[in-house]
């Protein structure tokens, strides 16, 4: 008897269930009148995709990428995209330098190659069409009226792309959403920063080192000699070819943090990361400062100087520069 009891008790709670289910998807939503838009994934490749420029070699550099036009229409409804380029280069104490210069604040672009809708090709084994975009160095050099000589290392050449499609719609990195433009699956920045390195031969500032703050005040919460920990780190290779990348202990250990660091033709920089601390606010970042940067040797990578600035926003109050030397094993 009381089985059945709670039998039924079951079978009431799921009938309940399944009648708030049906209420919530009634009325019928009509899916077939939603409005969609268009996205450029970019297809990752090793073997093709090219998104740094060689300064030693800018005449054979060229921005290469393949691209997927996601629509309703399996990418036939793209029209063209017009690829525009921008350059800019980071002047310490002064910010960065734009050409073209922009007017009246706003950013200026220059158009430096138009994409046809039928460029696009489809293929058995991806259901989108796809193109690949492929652009020397030197066209975008010569379309912002400038020369070869005029390039210097830690250069960025910014591509924007703006699809439009056969409505009339235009969509670029202005009006596209994060998750489209980060996330794993769509990669549609419609934004490419472009590099101009110096690469590093194989094997260069990669395996173990000794870590040692040479420069820098002690550790102002628990009162460690430095705020980090002197001992063997492991480099290896970061998100680019000139990236690296190890872990360090700050503060005696009280976080242990991912620290990277960029090798830009001649100067280390240390691009903005978080201690994992803080007392507030953003917490305490570590970054360059531009005015204060370490150089290295490209033939000698047995000691590596990083110069950067603890708590740059100071979170903490404790905005100090640091400096590390890096001595190889």
């Amino acid at each position: 008897m009381n089985m059945k009891k709670i039998s039924l008790g079951i079978f009431v709670v799921l009938l309940a269930f399944v009648s708030s289910c049906r209420d919530f998807i009634e009325p019928n939503v009509p899916y077939s009148e939603f409005d969609t838009a268009l996205y450029l994934r970019t297809i990752r490749s090793a073997e093709s995709n090219s998104l740094t420029f060689n300064f030693f070699d800018l005449q054979s550099s060229r921005f290469n990428v393949t691209l997927e036009a996601v629509d309703a229409e399996e990418g036939t409804t793209v029209e063209s995209i017009e690829v525009r380029v921008r350059h800019r280069r980071l002047i310490p104490g002064v910010g960065l330098e734009f050409t073209p210069a922009p007017s009246g604040g706003q950013r200026q672009e220059v158009t430096v190659a138009t994409i046809s809708g039928s460029d696009f090709t489809q293929s058995p084994d991806n259901r989108f069409k796809r193109v690949v975009a492929d652009i020397p160095a030197s066209a975008m050099i010569q379309a912002l009226g400038l020369t070869a000589d005029e390039i210097e290392g830690g250069d960025v050449f910014e591509v924007r792309l703006y699809a439009t499609d056969r409505f009339g719609r235009v969509f670029g990195p202005d009006n596209r959403s994060s998750d489209v433009a980060g996330g794993v699956f769509y990669d549609s920045p419609f934004l490419y920063n472009i590099d101009v390195i110096c690469p590093l031969a194989a094997g260069y500032g990669l395996g173990e080192y000794q870590l040692e703050q040479t420069g820098g005040p002690s550790d102002p919460f628990f009162g460690n000699p430095t705020r980090f920990v002197e001992e063997v780190v492991t480099l290896t290779e970061g998100s680019t070819s000139i990236a690296r990348t190890f872990t360090v202990n700050y503060l005696g250990g009280f976080t242990t943090r991912p620290f990277s660091i960029i090798f830009s033709c001649g100067v280390v920089l240390k691009p903005e990361e978080a201690a994992g601390a803080g007392c507030g606010g953003p917490g305490i970042l570590w970054e360059s400062d531009n005015d204060n940067l370490a150089t290295y040797n490209l033939d000698d990578d047995s000691v590596i100087q990083v110069f950067f600035v603890d708590d740059t926003e100071s979170s903490c109050g404790i905005t100090d520069p640091i400096e590390f030397t890096l001595t190889k094993l």
